[in-house]
């Protein structure tokens, strides 16, 4: 029997039985659904993660005085000692280095008019909107000259704005920044909510270091000129393992620790969130790869007890067949091409509900989804699979069927 031929007769045989064959397709259905909601929510989250990583920047070391407890080390007595604009300043000298930029940071109150909101402060220099690629959608960015000579200007996140300005333009405006007057030069590009520390990342001021440190926030008692904090940007390219090693060196001999010394300060690599990110991917992909694959196993369960019982109902048809001519290939091709044509359009309709439920999921859940045609591609090839595997074992009873016995059956 010709494919085209056993597909038609297949299709006939469903058709005449919409509800049997709708009741069998639900589970593969249902199976193929969930599939394609849980890998498009899974891709968008991983993307979201992604795009947030890229944004903290993936390409930068982030240096905080202090010793970590790793490798059979713990603080040491100095392990609070801050930095200095002086290891800025060295660490720049580094061929694979971009930018270093120094930074202070602090919670402050910020006053316009009779509107005030508590948000965060960042004291830095200008490299700082190099390593965060930071831009503005109103006026600009603070430059070298003013961050050198504490110039009272700031730069303020989009929440900042809508919170002491909404409706009007920020830039030129006067805010005091803990009852010290600063002149808004510049709003930043929104950049949205953080799943990390940090929350809403357009909940931020931020002004010159030196601005920070000795108008803002304070200084330091015993280190003039101090810095809380390095955000170091490397090349592109250039392996960070390697950068992290040299930057952990070079500190070693400004911060003339001596061999075999503890360290007084810790490099932070965000790449170890790419890394951690994705171990957590691959641990919730062989998770949803498992539970789809239960799924589409109680459909396919649910097709071969169909598929048995069509082959009962229908022994003296096979027997009919069989004795004008139908060899048992020709009936294991028809019984197979009915599990298949109900496994495929079980799918297909699987498909699309499951691409609602995503869409659904993410404008209840304000999350974003990505549904690519690769997952609609491996939730049909799948429920396929399925259909032949629990497909064949009643297709071959029913090719293997005495054609005397299945026409005397009552």
């Amino acid at each position: 029997m010709k494919f085209g031929v056993a597909f038609q007769s297949a299709l006939e045989a469903l058709i005449s039985n919409p509800l049997r064959s709708f009741l069998t397709m639900l589970g593969i259905m249902i199976g193929v659904a969930s599939v394609m909601a849980m890998m498009a929510i899974s891709e968008g989250a991983a993307k979201q993660v992604d795009a947030q990583i890229a944004q903290l920047g993936a390409s930068n070391l982030t240096i905080f005085p202090g010793a970590s407890r790793g490798r059979a080390r713990s603080s040491g007595a100095s392990s609070d000692q801050p930095f200095t604009e002086s290891d800025v300043a060295q660490l720049k000298q580094e061929p694979f280095v971009t930018a270093v930029a120094a930074r202070i940071s602090g919670s402050v109150m910020v006053v316009s008019g009779e509107d005030n909101w508590s948000t965060s402060l960042q004291g830095t220099n200008t490299d700082y909107f190099v390593t965060q690629s930071l831009k503005t959608s109103e006026g600009r960015l603070f430059d070298d000259r003013e961050a050198s000579s504490g110039a009272a200007v700031a730069v303020i996140g989009k929440t900042v704005a809508d919170a002491l300005f909404e409706g009007t333009n920020p830039v030129g405006q006067t805010i005091r920044v803990n009852n010290v007057p600063v002149e808004v030069i510049g709003v930043l590009v929104t950049r949205g909510q953080s799943s990390g520390p940090g929350g809403d990342r357009d909940d931020i001021v931020i002004v010159p270091i030196s601005t920070a440190r000795n108008r803002i926030l304070g200084g330091n008692a015993t280190v003039a000129r101090y810095v809380g904090s390095m955000e170091v940007g490397i090349a592109d390219g250039y392996d960070m393992t390697t950068a992290q090693e040299q930057l952990e060196t070079h500190m070693r001999e400004i911060r003339r620790i001596a061999p075999g010394g503890t360290d007084d300060f810790r490099v932070f690599n965000i790449a170890d969130f790419v890394r951690a990110r994705s171990s957590t991917q691959a641990t919730f992909g062989v998770l949803l790869a498992f539970t789809a694959a239960v799924s589409l196993i109680v459909g396919g369960v649910g097709v071969m007890n169909i598929m048995l019982v069509s082959v009962t109902e229908r022994t003296r048809e096979i027997g009919l067949r069989m004795a004008i001519g139908a060899r048992g290939i020709d009936i294991l091709g028809q019984f197979l091409a009915e599990a298949l044509a109900l496994c495929l359009l079980g799918g297909l309709i699987g498909s699309a509900l499951g691409v609602g439920a995503a869409k659904f999921a993410a404008k209840v859940g304000e999350f974003p989804v990505e549904i690519s045609p690769r997952i609609a591609i491996i939730a049909i090839g799948a429920s396929a699979l399925i259909g032949l595997f629990f497909g064949f074992f009643p297709a071959r009873q029913a090719a293997r069927l005495n054609p005397i016995e299945a026409l005397r059956h009552e």
